[in-house]
């Protein structure tokens, strides 16, 4: 549907592999358990993503929850653990289904857009306002779920050497390269269909998405800027959810994508702190292992240009209006969120993986500061 979904929580880390956040921290539905090398073998489950001969053995529930609770960044007592079907617990696991923060991180940009879309065009806001902010979280579900699986099985020769992710699902034999792409593939084409519903626009910029999507994933064996590809996917919504509601892509979403890709920047440096160690002991690159100790001007720089470039995207849609007062609310909202992101920073501590997460996770609020401001403002 959206971008992506890589990564973003302990409930959520952005969640990919090593070398980025959101989606390592990068924030859809079947399954086969794995085991510990040593479990007995169980009767395989009668699924259609049941283990084959050759792949890796069904797990006891006991094992299987074991590599399950040490899982660095996991969220205990999720519904993935206590109440989803135990064939299913693994896919889900692999989509981080029990980590919400990545789906949220993917979800925001597009209520921003799609927000500022009704505000900017008044005689377009309805029900097709309420849908596209419904099929978009349905999508950015799915979407973050397809890109954390994707980039799971991009990184499974570098997974199991990460502390953090040695033993999530793809990594640690519970599911195998063959069924985590059918899984991919089901995600892929549910969110597709709900793409459907949208203008044609919207669907072109859509499929595009997956580009930066697929590329993400790689972007840490090339670049010390990995950060950026997971803002160039994770922030597509405010893009595509815009254009579904106005009819065509225009210049206020284009600088709310780019204010995405700052905040992201921000995020996803501090989530990528946790993995500075063993991402320079396996050659893995990020904007945490490059800033450093000056990590903290950076985030401030970005802190900045996000702000900036939502305050122009917003004048940019509102200014013709001539309303003064929803013009300086929306306002508003973007120098509260970016009071947020100072309030981070200030409670930074890049060399304390709990704080770091936990700094990273409170972005979501972040995100629904503006959200709540923007819905308001369309009620004035």
């Amino acid at each position: 549907m959206t971008g992506t979904g890589q990564r973003p929580e302990a409930e959520d880390g952005a969640e990919d592999g090593a070398g980025g956040g959101a989606d390592k921290a990068s924030g859809a539905a079947p399954n086969a358990l794995g085991s510990e090398p040593d479990a007995q073998p169980a009767t395989p489950p009668e699924s259609p993503f049941a283990a084959q001969p050759g792949s890796s053995p069904a797990a006891a529930p006991d094992a299987e929850f074991a590599q399950s609770e040490a899982i660095a960044d996991r969220v205990s007592g999720s519904w993935v653990d206590t109440r989803a079907p135990e064939d299913l617990r693994p896919y889900l696991r692999l989509s981080r289904a029990d980590r919400p923060i990545g789906t949220w991180l993917l979800l925001l940009p597009c209520w921003w857009g799609v927000l500022l879309g009704a505000l900017a065009f008044p005689e377009l806001r309805g029900l097709t306002t309420l849908w596209i902010m419904i099929a978009t979280a349905a999508g950015a579900f799915l979407m973050r779920g397809a890109g954390c699986t994707w980039n799971d099985i991009s990184d499974r020769d570098i997974d199991p050497k990460v502390e953090r992710t040695r033993n999530r699902p793809l990594a640690s034999g519970q599911v195998t390269v063959r069924e985590a792409l059918i899984w991919m593939s089901i995600q892929l084409a549910a969110s597709f269909l709900l793409l459907l519903t949208f203008n044609g626009a919207a669907i072109v910029l859509g499929v595009l998405s997956l580009l930066p999507v697929a590329i993400y994933p790689f972007a840490k064996r090339f670049t010390w800027w990995p950060q950026v590809f997971l803002g160039l996917a994770f922030n597509w919504g405010a893009l595509l959810a815009w254009t579904a509601q106005t009819g065509s892509l225009g210049m206020p979403a284009i600088l709310l994508y780019v204010a995405g890709i700052c905040w992201t920047l921000f995020y996803d440096t501090i989530y990528a702190h946790q993995d500075r160690e063993d991402d320079a002991l396996i050659g893995v690159k990020s904007t945490a292992r490059l800033f450093g100790d000056n990590t903290e001007n950076w985030l401030r720089g970005f802190l900045v240009a996000s702000v900036l470039l939502m305050s122009l995207a917003i004048i940019y849609a509102l200014a013709p209006l001539a309303d003064p007062l929803t013009l300086s609310l929306t306002l508003l909202g973007a120098w509260a969120f970016g009071a947020h992101l100072n309030w981070q920073l200030g409670r930074l501590n890049i060399n304390d993986p709990d704080v770091c997460l936990a700094l990273f996770r409170s972005n979501r609020d972040a995100g629904l500061i503006l959200v709540l401001i923007f819905a308001v403002a369309l009620l004035v």
